[in-house]
């Protein structure tokens, strides 16, 4: 552990446009030292898989441009063909944060054949064809080539995330899981958080606490077309999952059932092989919209609403300190 006081690791859960984002806005308009001693959170350095889920959206739409079927979902902004693509996600945010520790410098005269290579091999660890073999080499140049702004953007975030140092710091990882709306709980297969829990790596893992944001699907789908602008597909407040990734992908979630059934209490039990981790979890819940209005600027935010946010969000990690690293 770096600081005694702190979290290293909060995974940021819950379903789309549950209010992850405005959390976390929220949460960056408090004072560093109130944060650090009230909340146990430091200074926050930030990874989330949505730019590599926009990432795959925009390897379909290059290759339908060229004639091509796309890899990743039978047509582009669908569902995932194969679930354990979730979980070569987080195989990639595993990298990820290694990465911050070591400011890790990338050489490559290709920039997008880096990240898919990355991608293919992500997927390798999770047992899924990519289906890149399938493309030939005049193919991928093509997609190489449409691809390279957006892997320069992406590569420019990534070293602007890098901290000077990972001491005192605090890293949110936030993303979204869920299972068609038709499953039954406990899901199966590579659905949900109990199957992406899984892909984490141990110095995550053992690291770790959970905040999630509990509201209903059926919110998540409200929310999730009322926050959408348009030209926003590649912002992660803005953007809107397609509807039908919200019935089958985010139609059910499982976070509160895991949590329920978990060995200990306050905690969600994850086996990976013969280790078992019980992380900590603390729920903050908004299945009454309180969050919405911290999209906007500070200065237009209620001071009565910020309190009592601010409040239940104090109960939520004191309830993930209770039990961390115990």
């Amino acid at each position: 552990m770096q600081n005694k006081n702190i979290f290293d690791v909060v995974l940021l859960f819950a379903l789309p446009a549950s209010g992850k984002s405005e959390v976390r806005h929220l949460l960056s308009n408090v004072e560093p030292k109130r944060l650090e001693e009230e909340f146990h959170i430091g200074e926050n350095v930030q990874l989330d898989d949505f730019p590599y889920v926009y990432m795959m959206r925009c390897i379909d739409d290059e290759l339908v441009k060229i004639g091509e079927k796309p890899v990743f979902a039978d047509e582009p902004g669908s569902v995932f063909k194969d679930d354990r693509y979730f979980g070569a996600l987080i195989r990639m945010l595993n990298e990820d944060y290694e990465d911050l520790f070591t400011r890790k410098q990338i050489v490559t005269d290709n920039i997008a054949k880096y990240y898919i290579d990355r991608f293919i091999d992500a997927c390798k660890q999770c047992e899924i064809e990519d289906g890149f073999d399938k493309l030939d080499s005049e193919v991928m140049a093509k997609v190489y080539e449409g691809m390279t702004p957006l892997c320069e953007q992406m590569l420019k975030d990534k070293y602007d995330n890098y901290p000077d140092t990972m001491e005192g710091k605090t890293c949110v990882i936030e993303m979204a899981r869920g299972g068609d709306i038709n499953s039954t709980l406990p899901l199966s297969g590579a659905e949900g958080y109990q199957y992406s829990l899984r892909q984490f790596s141990d110095h995550i893992l053992s690291d770790a606490a959970i905040l999630y944001i509990w509201v209903t699907p059926e919110e998540s789908r409200r929310k999730n077309h009322e926050r959408a602008k348009p030209g926003a597909d590649g912002s992660s407040l803005f953007h809107e999952t397609p509807i039908e990734v919200m019935y089958h992908t985010y139609g059910v979630c499982d976070m509160i059932y895991l949590k329920e059934h978990s060995e200990k209490e306050n905690t969600v039990t994850v086996k990976i092989g013969d280790k078992t981790y019980y992380v900590p979890i603390g729920v903050f819940d908004n299945r009454e919209d309180k969050t919405t209005p911290f999209r906007d600027e500070p200065e237009t935010w209620d001071p009565k609403l910020v309190d009592d946010v601010i409040s239940a969000i104090k109960v939520t990690t004191d309830t993930m300190w209770d039990n961390y690293k115990k």
